[in-house]
């Protein structure tokens, strides 16, 4: 029983953070990037970015916001502004990693302080979490239609499940086989997943292209998309169109906080600047794919397809059906691994460092995301979709906030590196809790809670705070890092103040100017040593 002992499964000892002081606060997996690891170009982060818009949950969020009443004039300006912005934020943030090479838990630990810092990275892991079994959701549908187009009795098979179970035995069985195709590319570190992203980016927008000349064919050349969907007016429009406008900026506001991840690889810091421009750019050319091949479903089957596999399931070629199947995985496992189970392994690395590193972390992510949480049960309808996608932007949109104005506004970029892996350095602030911003989200987030009670119970009734709500991720990441603004001026943090940054590559340098000064003093030593006994003439 020696392997339920937990030091059999500490982590080789022989590659030790050169940062933490002990095992306990940091591994090498979280260590600032090394020169020889920085990968990452502006082509792998195009193509990391038309991966991710290439994604099942991006079509499912523009096509549903058609199921709740808007046009396609209205959703797609909601898709464009809403990219727009976090494109804005990922940038500013990614930066940061580009520029200090290290992850966002870390970057978190110079804002929020030592001890603070794990509620968001806590915070961030169940998020991953819940995005990675919603993502095997939706790949265990491709998988079926699949199964389906080969095998037509596939969707004769019985089911043994209760109708409560929100999903059928052929379903929980298309889950385990996806679950298990999607597993082993887990293990491919994130120097080396780019050029999974690369095949998907350029596979799956030909699919999609395909998908969408289908519906323009199939639909009467006469045909407007004008007069569809268009049942709300007024005020109900408006807040509509502003919730629209939350989920959008929802999809990815996970990544918009911890985007360090990734941009930590990139060669140098102008590589991830494309993310301005692809962002807005690949998702809203995606959302209106996704809202005409749902209206377009509409005009030949008679009702909103919010969800694209239902869609596929309602074609009678075959062949079609598989192929199409087939793009909806490659779309769906890139963007797993990236966005989510790489995501939260960096996080977990944090929690347990002396246990935990990129690999395991996925490991554990995809048993706890995968199957402990039960992601069919969020995708039941198009208004539970849109409020899985609004929630949680209650906590992105302060964590985001927080960290732009940290590091650009309050520190001006002059950061201590090495004092981010000591629980006792510059940035313990007040028992490792940095109070401004602790009071900064309080006042961010208490007035939306009763908007989020509302939206998940509609029966609880909150009066006018449930339209807060509708601007959730807008309102948290403005009021709190105005608030935290405010509070750092007031009462300045004057130990984490710098005259100048200091990098791990400047630790790095220095550690092997001293280790080559050490060498060529033992050399001089030798020499001497050697002298003093050659025989004298």
């Amino acid at each position: 029983m020696d392997f339920l002992k937990p030091s059999r499964w500490a982590l080789d000892k022989q590659r030790p953070s050169k940062f933490g002081p002990s095992s306990r606060w940091s591994n090498h997996d979280m260590d600032p990037v090394l020169p020889e690891e920085r990968t990452w170009t502006t082509w792998d982060f195009i193509a990391y970015w038309i991966s991710d818009a290439t994604n099942a949950a991006v079509w499912q969020l523009a096509s549903s916001m058609l199921a709740v009443g808007l046009s396609w004039r209205q959703a797609l300006p909601a898709i464009a502004v809403g990219n727009t912005i976090i494109a804005i934020v990922m940038v500013l943030n990614g930066t940061i990693g580009a520029r200090l090479h290290i992850a966002f838990p870390v970057i978190n630990r110079s804002s929020f302080g030592f001890w603070l810092s794990y509620f968001s990275v806590v915070s961030r892991v169940v998020l991953s979490m819940f995005w990675f079994g919603v993502q095997t959701f939706t790949g265990s549908e491709c998988v079926y239609q699949m199964l389906k187009a080969i095998w037509p009795s596939t969707a004769n098979i019985p089911n043994r499940l209760p109708e409560s179970a929100n999903i059928t035995t052929v379903g929980l069985m298309c889950y385990f086989i996806y679950w298990l195709i999607q597993f082993p590319l887990m293990f491919v570190s994130p120097q080396n997943i780019r050029h999974f992203f690369t095949v998907k980016g350029i596979i799956v927008p030909i699919a999609w292209l395909s998908i969408l000349i289908w519906s323009f064919v199939k639909v009467p050349a006469k045909t407007s998309l004008d007069p569809l969907h268009t049942n709300l007016h007024g005020s109900a429009l408006s807040w509509a169109w502003l919730s629209a406008l939350n989920s959008a900026l929802g999809i990815y506001a996970t990544l918009a906080v911890n985007i360090p991840d990734f941009t930590r690889y990139a060669k140098n810091e102008r590589a991830q600047f494309v993310q301005l421009i692809v962002i807005p750019v690949a998702f809203t050319l995606i959302g209106f794919a996704g809202i005409a091949v749902t209206s377009a479903g509409e005009i030949l089957y008679g009702e909103i397809l919010w969800d694209p596999l239902r869609l596929i399931d309602k074609w009678d070629n075959r062949a079609a059906a598989f192929f199409a199947s087939f793009s909806f995985i490659l779309a769906t496992i890139g963007t797993n691994i990236s966005a989510n189970s790489l995501s939260a392994a960096n996080d977990m690395t944090v929690l347990f460092p002396r246990y935990i590193n990129i690999r395991r972390g996925q490991v554990i992510c995809a048993i706890i995301g995968g199957w402990v949480l039960c992601p069919w049960e969020i995708l039941v309808s198009a208004p539970g979709f849109l409020s899985f996608m609004s929630g949680y932007t209650v906590f992105l949109g302060p964590f985001a906030g927080i960290m732009v104005v940290d590091y650009w506004i309050v520190h001006r970029c002059k950061v201590d590196v090495p004092a981010m892996y000591d629980p006792y350095g510059r940035y313990r602030y007040w028992n490792g809790i940095n109070w401004r911003v602790a009071l900064a989200l309080l006042l961010s987030i208490t007035p939306t809670l009763p908007g989020l009670i509302n939206n998940i119970n509609p029966k609880i009734m909150v009066g006018n705070a449930s339209f807060l709500f509708n601007v959730a991720w807008l309102y948290g990441f403005f009021s709190a890092s105005g608030v935290y603004l405010i509070l750092s001026k007031a009462f300045p943090a004057r130990e984490t103040f710098m005259e100048e940054a200091i990098l791990g590559d400047d630790v790095a340098a220095d550690a092997s100017i001293e280790e080559s000064s050490s060498h060529d003093v033992d050399e001089k030593d030798k020499s001497l040593v050697l002298t003093s006994m050659a025989p004298e003439e």
